[in-house]
C-alpha cells in the first residue's frame, strides 16, 4: 500500500532539487581521493595545494576541488580525478597541483607525467575507464566513491541518496522489503554467505521488544580493508541500509560496531549520523512516517573475536568478547536479550540499491547461488594492489592477473589466500575457479569478509600456515579446549617444522588436530582456524615433507633451514652487501668476488635483496 508523502518527505525532495539546482554537471572538479591510503600518502595536503593553486591562478569561477572516498588504486596513491571527463593522475603530490590547474583546467590539456603508464602496452591512460585496474570491475557499492565528498549528505542526496529510504517507508510494507531482499538473493558479505532475508524474517517475527541491528565493522582480517573503505567513502549508504533494515525488521535501535583503530572511519560515520538526524532521517519520526529509529557508534578494542556475532554482542554489553553457543541465535535472544539482527558493512550498503533497483536488477548479477557484487582487499605480490568490486562468479584468475596485473616481482605466482586467517590457500592451478561462495568452499577456503593475499615462489607455505596459525592462537578468546588448546598445539607443531625439527607422522597429525577443531570449537574463529594448514597441506604437501624429511625450505624462506652463499661468477665485489651485513659475516676485497661465513650469518637476507647482479643465492 502506497502512503502519501509526508511534508518532511517532500522537504527532503525539495532540499534535493535544490541542490542539483545549484550544481552544473559540466563544471569541472578536481576531486581528491582522500580515503586512509591516499590520506598517508599526503592527499589532504594535496587538496588545500589545489585549492591555494586555484585561487592563486583566479580559477575559482572555472573549476571546483574537493574529497573524496577510496578509489580503491592504492598502490598508485594520491589519486586525482578531473570530473566530468574522469581525466585520471596518479601519485600526485602537493609540487604538482599549480600544473594540474594551469594545464588541465585552464589550457584543458593533461599532464602526461601525472597519467597512469599500462605496465604491458606502455601507454599512458587519460582516463580511469582506460586503466586495466578497473576495466574488469563492476563498481556498485564503490561506484560513487571517487565523485562524492564523504563528509557532505548534500553530495549523497544529489546522487539519489535517501530515496530508497523514501521508497521502503512510503511505498513498501516491511514484509515486502523483506521478500525483495529474498528474491534478490542477497547473502551475507561477512563471511558466512547466510541468506540476508532469513536473517531478517527470524528476527522480525521473534517475540520481544525492543529489537536491534547491528553494523558488524569489526574488520580485523590481517590485508583486508574494505569494510574500513566503504564506511570512510560512502557512510550515508551504510546508514541508509540499516535504516532500512530496522523498518522491515522492526527495531527501533541500532549500533555500529567499529574498530578504534579506524579513527577515519569513525569520524565520518558520526559525521554521517548526526547530519542523518538533522534531516530527520533518524530520530523519533523519521520523514514523519512514524518510524523512530536511531543509532549510536560502538567502539571495539581491537579483538579479532568480536568480530563473531555472540561476542561482538558481549561486547557492546560491557562484558568480555567471548562467544556463546548457540542456539538461541542474536535473532531470538541477542542484545541485552532481545531478537537482535547483526549484517556486515557491505550488506547494509547493499539493500540500499536492490530498493533502488529492484530484486530483478540485482539477481541478474553473479551466479545462481551467489548474487551480486561483492569487494575484495588484493594486496600480496602483485602489480595492482588495492580495493576492488567484481560481480560474483569472476575468475580468480581474471582477478588476480588482470586486475591485479600479474606478478610485481617478475616470479611466478604461487598460490592466493582468501578469506583472511579463517581462509585457505588456493593454488594456481585453480586460478580458474569462480569467485563464489560454493567454489570457494569446495576448495578448502572461504569468502569471508574480503581479504585476498597473493603469494609467489618465495612464500613458504608452511610458513605461511604457521603465520596465520600464530594469528588466530593469539586472537583466541581461550573460552572452548578445542580452540585454545588446538589451535596452539597446531602453531607448535608448524613451529617445530619450520625451524628443522619436524617428524615423521606430524602432518598427519596436523589434519587430525585440524579436522578435530573444525568439527568441536565453539565459535567461527576456532572452527575455520585450521583451514590455511589443512589447505596447505592439501596442495603443497611436498613442501611439508622437504622440510620434515630433507630439512629444507624449497623457498628459502625458514633460516634454520637456508644457508645463504655468493655465486663467484656474478660478484664483482661492489661491497655493497658486505656494508649492509649487520653481523659482519661477507668478507672480502673490493673488486673481487665476496664470501659469507655461515657461522656468522644470520640469514636475514639483507644481501640478498641489495645485490644487483643476483650473486646471492639462498639453498
Amino acid at each position: 500500500m502506497v502512503k502519501e508523502r509526508t511534508p518532511a518527505a517532500l522537504a527532503l525532495e525539495k532540499r534535493r532539487g535544490e541542490i542539483l539546482a545549484g550544481r552544473d554537471p559540466s563544471r569541472p572538479c578536481i576531486t581528491v581521493c582522500a580515503g586512509t591510503g591516499c590520506t598517508a600518502g599526503g592527499g589532504l595536503d594535496l587538496c588545500t595545494a589545489l585549492k591555494q593553486a586555484v585561487s592563486d591562478q583566479g580559477a575559482q569561477d572555472k573549476v571546483d576541488v574537493k574529497i573524496t572516498g577510496c578509489r580503491g588504486f592504492c598502490e598508485q596513491g594520491p589519486l586525482v580525478t578531473v570530473l566530468p571527463d574522469k581525466v585520471f593522475y596518479t601519485r600526485v603530490q602537493p609540487k604538482d597541483a599549480a600544473e594540474i590547474v594551469q594545464k588541465t583546467i585552464l589550457e584543458g590539456q593533461v599532464v602526461e607525467r601525472l597519467l597512469y603508464k599500462d605496465p604491458v602496452s606502455g601507454e599512458r591512460c587519460v582516463h580511469e575507464d582506460d586503466v586495466p585496474f578497473y576495466r574488469e570491475q563492476m563498481r556498485v557499492l564503490l561506484h560513487d566513491s571517487g565523485s562524492i565528498d564523504p563528509t557532505s549528505i548534500d553530495d549523497y542526496l544529489a546522487v539519489g541518496g535517501y530515496q530508497a529510504l523514501q521508497k521502503a517507508l512510503f511505498d513498501m510494507q516491511p514484509e515486502e522489503i523483506i521478500a525483495e531482499v529474498k528474491n534478490a538473493g542477497l547473502r551475507g558479505r561477512g563471511g558466512a554467505g547466510f541468506p540476508t532475508a532469513t536473517k531478517w524474517e527470524l528476527c522480525r517475527r521473534a517475540p520481544g521488544d525492543p529489537k536491534y541491528v547491528i553494523c558488524n565493522a569489526d574488520e580485523g582480517d590481517p590485508g583486508a580493508f574494505q569494510d574500513r573503505s566503504l564506511i570512510e567513502a560512502n557512510p550515508h549508504s551504510v546508514l541508509e541500509g540499516m535504516i532500512i533494515g530496522a523498518y522491515a525488521i522492526g527495531a527501533s535501535h541500532g549500533f555500529i560496531y567499529i574498530r578504534h583503530e579506524y579513527p577515519l572511519a569513525v569520524e565520518r560515520i558520526r559525521l554521517a549520523i548526526q547530519a542523518a538526524r538533522e534531516y530527520g532521517l533518524l530520530g523519533e519520526n523519521i520523514l514523519g512516517s512514524g518510524f523512530r529509529f536511531d543509532v549510536d557508534v560502538q567502539l571495539g578494542a581491537g579483538a579479532f573475536v568480536c568480530g563473531e556475532e555472540t561476542a561482538l554482542i558481549a561486547s557492546i554489553e560491557g562484558r568480555a568478547g567471548e562467544p556463546t553457543a548457540r542456539p538461541p541465535y542474536p535473532a531470538q535472544k541477542g542484545l541485552f536479550g532481545q531478537p537482535t539482527n547483526i549484517n556486515n558493512v557491505k550488506t547494509w550498503a547493499t539493500v540500499t540499491h536492490i530498493i533502488n533497483k529492484g530484486a530483478d536488477w540485482y539477481s541478474q548479477i553473479g551466479t545462481e547461488n551467489s548474487k551480486g557484487t561483492t569487494i575484495f582487499s588484493l594486496v600480496g605480490k602483485i602489480k595492482n594492489t588495492g580495493l576492488i568490486e567484481v560481480p560474483m562468479g569472476i575468475t580468480l584468475r581474471t582477478l588476480i592477473e588482470e586486475i591485479g596485473g600479474g606478478s610485481a616481482t617478475g616470479k611466478k605466482l604461487k598460490a592466493v589466500q582468501t578469506g583472511g586467517p579463517s581462509g585457505g590457500c588456493i593454488p594456481e592451478s585453480l586460478w580458474h575457479l569462480p569467485v563464489d561462495y560454493d567454489s570457494l568452499k569446495e576448495a578448502g577456503s572461504i569468502m569471508g569478509s574480503g581479504g585476498m593475499i597473493v603469494m609467489d615462489e618465495t612464500t613458504c607455505m608452511v610458513d605461511m600456515a604457521r603465520y596465520f596459525l600464530e594469528f588466530s592462537r593469539f586472537e583466541s578468546c581461550g573460552k572452548c579446549t578445542a580452540c585454545r588448546e588446538g589451535v596452539t598445539r597446531m602453531y607448535e607443531i608448524l613451529d617445530y617444522i619450520t625451524r628443522g625439527y619436524g617428524q615423521e607422522g606430524d602432518i598427519e597429525l596436523l589434519e587430525e588436530i585440524g579436522k578435530s577443531i573444525k568439527e568441536s570449537a565453539l565459535c567461527g574463529l576456532g572452527q575455520t582456524a585450521p583451514n590455511p594448514v589443512l589447505t596447505t597441506i592439501r596442495y603443497f604437501r611436498d613442501e611439508y615433507e622437504a622440510h620434515i624429511m630433507d630439512s629444507r625450505c624449497p623457498a628459502g624462506v625458514c633460516k634454520e633451514l637456508i644457508t645463504y652463499y655468493i655465486i663467484p661468477e656474478k660478484c664483482n665485489g661492489c661491497g655493497l652487501c658486505l656494508r649492509m651485513c649487520s653481523s659482519n659475516a661477507i668478507s672480502g676485497e673490493k673488486k673481487q668476488p665476496h664470501e659469507i661465513d655461515t657461522e656468522l650469518c644470520i640469514r636475514c637476507g639483507i644481501c640478498r635483496d641489495v645485490c644487483n647482479f643476483d650473486a646471492v643465492m639462498v639453498e
